[in-house]
């Protein structure tokens, strides 16, 4: 379930254990989340742990992926448990320092068909125990049209159809005190880089590295 980095990036941190923070990474389509989660495990410790997405999990285990209301009601319903889930287990373990969540419970209002207070609604919750649960946000804005990648043969949006989606993902986390806009820069991975470091900064200092300030 979590990704590691083992053994390319050894730490000395010699807690027994850890309470550690979650901290969503989420974006529109084409914004780099992909590439810079898998940088994460790169750059950082073995006690920083990466969840996979939800939405794979569900969709790629064999959940009915249907276009009508209903469909697309039970899709982001099962993944939404999903990921409340491995949230839930991976806290519990202890074994981390830091969770970054590809996604988070929230992503899931910016697919709803309807009234976003019904999926919430649906498992017992409201917006603010949603957003209280992550201790900071990252939203990687998806580039402007001139910048959009369309060279991706799995990205089936548009430069409007994305940058709408990307509008729905601010609007589904708007709110929340610790929330990172990262835009979009004339090099990736400047982008990159600025998001690694506000990364960093939510590692506890037993396992944080030194700062980032570029990459090559």
């Amino acid at each position: 379930m979590s990704q590691h980095l083992a053994d390319e990036s050894p730490c000395r941190c010699t807690a027994a254990t850890h309470d550690a923070p979650l901290v969503v990474v989420t974006g529109g389509p084409g914004a780099g989340k992909t590439a810079l989660l898998e940088l994460v495990r790169g750059h950082f410790c073995a006690h920083v742990t990466v969840l996979p997405e939800s939405a794979s999990i569900v969709f790629g285990g064999g959940f009915p992926r249907r276009a009508t209301d209903l469909g697309r009601r039970a899709g982001q319903r099962a993944i939404l448990h999903v990921q409340r889930e491995m949230e839930g287990l991976v806290k519990a373990e202890q074994r981390t320092a830091l969770v970054l969540c590809d996604r988070g419970t929230l992503d899931g209002v910016a697919y709803w068909p309807g009234p976003s207070n019904e999926l919430l609604e649906a498992i017992g919750s409201t917006r603010e125990a949603e957003l209280s649960r992550y201790a900071a946000v990252l939203h990687l804005r998806t580039p402007p049209p001139s910048s959009y990648n369309h060279r991706n043969p799995l990205r089936i949006e548009s430069a409007a159809e994305a940058a709408a989606i990307d509008e729905r993902i601010a609007d589904a986390w708007r709110g929340h005190p610790r929330l990172h806009r990262v835009d979009h820069a004339p090099r990736f991975l400047q982008k990159v880089a600025r998001a690694l470091e506000l990364i960093r900064q939510e590692i506890p200092s037993c396992c944080r590295g030194p700062q980032i300030s570029e990459l090559p």
